[in-house]
């Protein structure tokens, strides 16, 4: 038996040389493999897809009488999503442009009215002449039967009337004169009114006119229209509802830029910088379909510190937890379209550390003077309600 364990000591100890070169080799593979490969990327499988909510709201109060769109619809830019009753803004445009032809023909009787004062004002400077006239008239009457009174050549009587006719005269004289100050007043009063303007272009016009297009604007804001494009994902609304500004009708989420929101750990983010590149894998599809996108930025704060109740470690019970930041990471939008994704998904993403982000921070510095979004479907061509106010202005100017 001593014989026999002899002879198996060199069997267990070769078997023991290749385990310890085998653990060895494996040990230096797998710090070859973090040196070159794992050291350079850092992944986390906490991270989900998010995407602009676009919440749909009227500007304006009113009825719903149809709805263009339903849960699940995808629906392209500018699609009409709500239709509201319109009698009421109908009116109000009707009402608008009674008042601006109203307002366009008391206007014009303001400049009429400037050429009747000033001849009034013609008229009292020639009736306070005619008056000074026969003041100094009665005056020379009243100074020659003075000088003869001595003489007895003017009776009493005389000189009583004489003095009569000048204190008529004066009083006459005092009328006219009061009289041209009134007319000047007036002329000066609507000539102030109408000064540096014409009938289209007076402010009282013009307020009447903006009233109008208020008016034409409310009409055109019975049509709730689609900002973006993308697919309806709630849909409150209902037909008859009785609905005012702000009043959330239904949730659009434009499927086409969407991104993904990865929490790394804070003790991940060291090299972690804008612009490096990263793959993603959504459980959507598996491993067959993988993303790639770019590192857009990282969060100002831990999830927690923007948390409707932020943590408090003050108390004194407390335990040092790992916290997880925010990572905004760009998707592809090529791969985006070809392999489509929701809101919520699960995704795995893994940053490649060693990729240079220089060229996309100088890129995104570019473009910082750029709307970060933007629609035109709120901008309306004025033109067409422009024309109907020139219009109006002309069918109420007097020929």
């Amino acid at each position: 038996m001593i014989a026999s364990s002899l002879s198996t000591s060199p069997s267990r100890a070769r078997l023991m040389l290749w385990a310890t070169g085998i653990f060895v080799l494996a040990a230096l593979l797998y710090g070859a493999w973090w040196l070159l490969f794992a050291a350079r990327y850092e992944s986390t499988d906490d991270a989900y897809v998010h995407g602009n909510l676009v919440q749909i709201s009227a500007q304006i109060p009113g009825t719903v009488v149809d709805i263009g769109a339903e849960e699940t619809q995808t629906v392209p830019q500018g699609a009409r999503l709500v239709t509201l009753d319109g009698s009421d803004t109908d009116i109000a445009l009707a009402q608008a442009e009674a008042a601006l032809a109203q307002t366009v023909r008391h206007t014009q009787t303001l400049f009429v009215q400037n050429e009747a004062l000033a001849a009034d004002v013609t008229v009292g400077e020639a009736n306070v002449a005619q008056a000074e006239t026969l003041l100094s008239k009665a005056r020379n009457d009243l100074q020659r039967r003075n000088a003869l009174r001595g003489t007895g050549g003017v009776s009493g009587e005389e000189l009583r009337h004489a003095q009569i006719a000048v204190k008529s005269a004066e009083a006459s004289l005092a009328q006219a004169r009061a009289g041209l100050s009134a007319a000047r007043a007036k002329l000066s009063t609507n000539q102030a009114l109408t000064r540096g303007s014409s009938v289209a272009t007076h402010p009282d016009v013009q307020q009447a006119a903006d009233q109008v297009r208020q008016a034409w604007l409310a009409s055109i804001r019975t049509r709730v229209l689609a900002p973006v494009g993308g697919m309806i994902a709630q849909r409150p609304v209902q037909l008859g509802q009785r609905i005012q500004p702000g009043t959330a009708l239904m949730t659009i989420v434009p499927l086409d830029s969407l991104w993904v929101e990865a929490n790394f750990k804070e003790n991940q983010l060291d090299a972690m910088r804008p612009g490096q590149q990263a793959t993603l894998v959504s459980d959507l599809y598996g491993n067959k379909v993988t993303y790639h996108g770019t590192v857009v930025g990282i969060a100002a704060g831990s999830g927690s510190a923007f948390a409707l109740l932020p943590a408090q470690n003050a108390s004194g019970n407390w335990i040092k937890v790992i916290q997880r930041v925010p990572v905004r990471i760009r998707l592809d939008p090529q791969e985006l379209q070809a392999h489509p994704l929701r809101v919520g998904l699960s995704m795995t993403v893994e940053v490649n550390l060693s990729s240079a982000p220089e060229q996309v921070d100088a890129a995104q510095q570019a473009q910082t003077t750029e709307p970060a979004l933007s629609t035109p479907v709120y901008d309306h061509d004025p033109a067409e309600i422009d024309a109907r106010i020139h219009q109006i202005i002309q069918d109420n100017l007097a020929s």
